[in-house]
């Protein structure tokens, strides 16, 4: 349908509310299109885009209307990703970054909600919940930073940067490794381990200003794609944060948590929609080429060829198989009343990630192999499409690996059940 938006191509029963801000999102496309093979080129992300979002509320697209906010949801924010994957898919995934910063106002306030924490400990939680959400419906961009160049071999993530309390506040040292928007964001919301805690409930959150004494940007690294989400990362060396810019009171983290639908801190399904609607803008200019090119001597299309046809089945089917497993995975993590437990959410999610990013790449490869020598270049839509879409492969990790935990999740279920039914 030619009035259809873009972002209802993966969310396609849009309520009247949620249309209103997809077409929020829809009139920011042209803009990041254009500037799509520039910021791949310069491999800098286009400054100039984070007035362009800023104008049109979207950094607030997903905070509560009570904040002031645009009130969206997850299905909004997976529509905004996918949509702005279609344009340029590095503005994408450098938005999605920002709106993860939302889980740590929301995710707060509903651990209260749910009476997780103790009455002297509200005050604090709410004030620093609040202050991210007020930000971000206020203009402010935050980069969240999780990612560490210190990694371990029984954790997805392993957060070495350390808060040590000093007279007025914290002082951060650390590195985050990866972590878009880096040299652009106003603020970097930084996840740090309080010193002499080594469990969960000493990870604590901080509100880092961009320019604060002690912040530096790692090295720039010449990434093989999104090469214009500035993902470089930055070193903290004792910085100093105020008391009020942090959140530190014990176990907050893992409470906030236990309040997420989805796996780790919920939202992480919208990085996949990044690659989706990347994948869907190689497919379409694919098509859309091999269709109206033909071939001299029969002047028939060269899609109709068999070997095309082959390719552009193949093709079809991997964007397919990425688009069920997203809904799927939507389904799953908003619907009302839930239809899945929290634990098969998350082993859900285990196998989806890794799937439809390796399904997306897929779709890429197959337009490599159907656009022949004319698009294997750097600055091509299909050179590009292959680029971006290999990072998926590496930052959502391989579908292996999700096997491999959704494998451990679920029979460790059965093994529990098998345990609670022996006779005593």
């Amino acid at each position: 349908m030619a009035d259809r938006l873009t972002g209802e191509r993966l969310v396609d029963d849009m309520t009247v509310e949620e249309k209103a801000r997809a077409a929020l999102v829809e009139q920011v496309l042209p803009a990041l299109r254009a500037k799509a093979e520039q910021a791949d080129r310069d491999g800098a992300f286009p400054r100039e885009h984070l007035g362009t979002l800023r104008e049109a509320g979207l950094l607030g697209l997903i905070v509560p209307e009570e904040y002031g906010g645009l009130g969206g949801t997850l299905r909004d924010l997976a529509a905004a990703t996918y949509a702005m994957g279609t344009a340029c898919p590095s503005t994408a995934l450098a938005f999605f970054f920002h709106n993860t910063s939302a889980s740590r106002g929301l995710l707060p306030l509903e651990a209260i909600e749910s009476g997780l924490f103790a009455d002297d400990e509200v005050p604090v939680v709410t004030a620093f919940a609040e202050k991210v959400l007020r930000l971000m419906s206020g203009g402010t961009w935050l980069a969240n930073f999780a990612s560490e160049s210190v990694k371990s071999s029984s954790a997805n993530i392993a957060i070495a940067t350390t808060a040590v309390e000093v007279e007025g506040g914290w002082e951060l040292t650390g590195e985050k490794s990866f972590g878009c928007a880096t040299g652009i964001a106003d603020y970097y919301l930084v996840t740090a381990r309080l010193d002499g805690t080594e469990t969960a409930d000493g990870l604590a959150m901080f509100l880092v200003p961009r320019d604060a004494d002690g912040v530096t940007e790692r090295p720039f690294w010449d990434g093989i794609g999104m090469r214009g989400s500035a993902n470089h990362g930055i070193k903290l060396d004792r910085v100093f944060i105020p008391h009020a810019e942090a959140l530190t009171v014990p176990g907050a983290f893992v409470k906030m948590l236990q309040c997420s639908r989805g796996s780790f801190v919920g939202n992480q399904l919208a990085i996949t929609a990044v690659y989706v609607g990347a994948a869907q803008g190689v497919y379409d200019d694919t098509l859309d080429r091999l269709t109206r090119k033909t071939f001299a001597d029969t002047g028939r299309s060269i899609a109709e060829s068999p070997m095309h046809q082959v390719i552009i089945g193949n093709m079809t089917e991997n964007l397919e198989t990425a688009y069920l497993w997203l809904r799927r995975q939507l389904l799953i993590e908003t619907c009302e009343p839930p239809i899945a437990t929290k634990s098969e959410v998350y082993a859900q999610w285990r196998i989806a990630k890794g799937s439809i990013c390796q399904a997306a790449f897929d779709v890429a490869v197959n337009a490599l192999k159907a656009s022949g020598t004319s698009s294997a270049t750097m600055n091509g839509v299909v050179g590009r499409a292959l680029r971006d879409l290999s990072m998926g492969l590496v930052m959502t990790f391989p579908p292996e690996r999700g096997r491999l935990e959704a494998a451990s999740v679920i029979t460790s279920n059965k093994a529990n059940e098998l345990f609670a039914s022996v006779p005593k």
